[in-house]
């Protein structure tokens, strides 16, 4: 059984490694159900794991644990990557080349807020390219249900925002 754990543990350090960005929580789960690898709580299980001993590190935006390989764990990897099979590896590949673009652009607009005083919010609106972010703008508002709003409406609209923006101040 402890075998297993390691080759998940290296299969989850080999996906980070190849897609070169953080994923949340649930595009590794979707990865893991789409190539039937193993199920949910193994995955839970062994993403606590690598946390814990320092391979992955986390960063909690908005209800997304997004996680992303540490030197710790990109040294591990360098050691211990041919005991990954070239079939699963194969796989990682596969997958990215369908699902890295799709990947990318659900993690690259960034929204979450946080309790000023006295009721009020601000709210932190990112567009992220590669490892800049391209907009970074944090707005205040007057109560949650408005941060809310905007993080929401940012997913959905960033894009036309983006060129409105550039539009007008070019």
């Amino acid at each position: 059984m402890k075998e297993v754990h390691t080759l998940y543990k290296l299969i989850f350090l080999y996906l980070l490694d190849r897609v070169e960005f953080p994923l949340t929580n649930g595009q590794i789960c979707a990865f893991v159900a789409e190539e039937q690898y193993t199920d949910y709580f193994t995955v839970q299980e062994t993403l606590a794991d690598m946390v814990e001993s320092k391979l992955l590190e986390t960063e909690l935006v908005r209800n997304s644990t997004f996680y992303s390989l540490t030197d710790s764990g990109k040294e591990t990897l360098s050691y211990f990557k041919d005991d990954i099979s070239t079939a699963i590896r194969k796989d990682i590949e596969n997958y990215l080349k369908k699902n890295k673009m799709k990947l990318r652009d659900e993690n690259a607009v960034l929204a979450d807020y946080s309790n000023l005083d006295e009721g009020r919010f601000s709210v932190k609106l990112q567009i992220k390219e590669k490892d800049n972010y391209i907009v970074d703008m944090t707005l205040v508002v007057p109560d949650e249900r408005q941060a809310i709003m905007l993080c929401d409406n940012w997913k959905k609209k960033s894009s036309e925002i983006y060129r409105h923006l550039m539009k007008e101040l070019m």
